[in-house]
């Protein structure tokens, strides 16, 4: 099982993928981040897929909740490239070039979770930050492949998915049609409790 604490005093089975709703700034990144860290805790794997802050700004961030030297935590950066910036894989981070590039992206996830399981890993979390800007460069078909692949990988692998997306920025067909991809829904308000719903 899966806990996530310190937010939510509930437990998860392993496979389970859980999207994060509400509007900008409303903390949905901050919580997936903590959320994860507490599995680092833990020893479990961690993989961030980025498409909104470069892997260096994400692991300073992430160096804030737990140090992680020498653990498992991993990032899929989707945007160092894009903006021209160096990019130099190593077993930490991997790069896709750009947010539309989705194939790419599953592809470093799988590495990771490969790399991970070579280790002995059996407990791994995912956060994907965040799925709004998928939805800006490609449409919603695409994306709803693409996160149909993606869920299902985590699913695979007995792992943990949190994904975020901007309550505000898409119409409710676009919602509806994402969350049936999700077993459990976190609502963000913009001030307030977030309220969880669970299988």
């Amino acid at each position: 099982m899966y806990e996530l604490k310190p937010h939510f005093d509930a437990e998860v089975e392993p496979g389970t993928n859980i999207l994060l709703t509400g509007p900008p700034l409303s903390g949905k990144r901050s919580i997936m981040m903590d959320v994860l860290a507490a599995g680092t805790d833990r020893d479990e794997g961690a993989i961030v897929v980025t498409t909104k802050d470069g892997a260096d700004r994400v692991l300073r961030d992430y160096e804030k909740r737990t140090p992680y030297e020498g653990k498992p935590v991993a990032v899929v950066d989707c945007v160092t490239q894009q903006q021209g910036g160096e990019t130099r894989e190593s077993d930490r981070i991997k790069y896709a070039s750009s947010p539309v590039d989705m194939t790419g992206i599953g592809i470093k996830l799988s590495e990771f979770l490969q790399a991970f399981g070579d280790r002995g890993i059996k407990q791994n979390r995912v956060m994907v930050h965040s799925l709004s800007t998928l939805l800006m460069y490609s449409d919603l078909q695409t994306v709803f492949r693409f996160l149909h692949v993606f869920t299902g990988r985590v699913q695979s692998v007995d792992g943990l998915g949190l994904f975020s997306i901007d309550s505000t920025a898409h119409d409710d067909q676009a919602m509806n049609t994402l969350k049936q991809l999700f077993d459990g829904i976190v609502t963000v308000p913009e001030d307030g409790e977030p309220d969880i719903r669970l299988p």
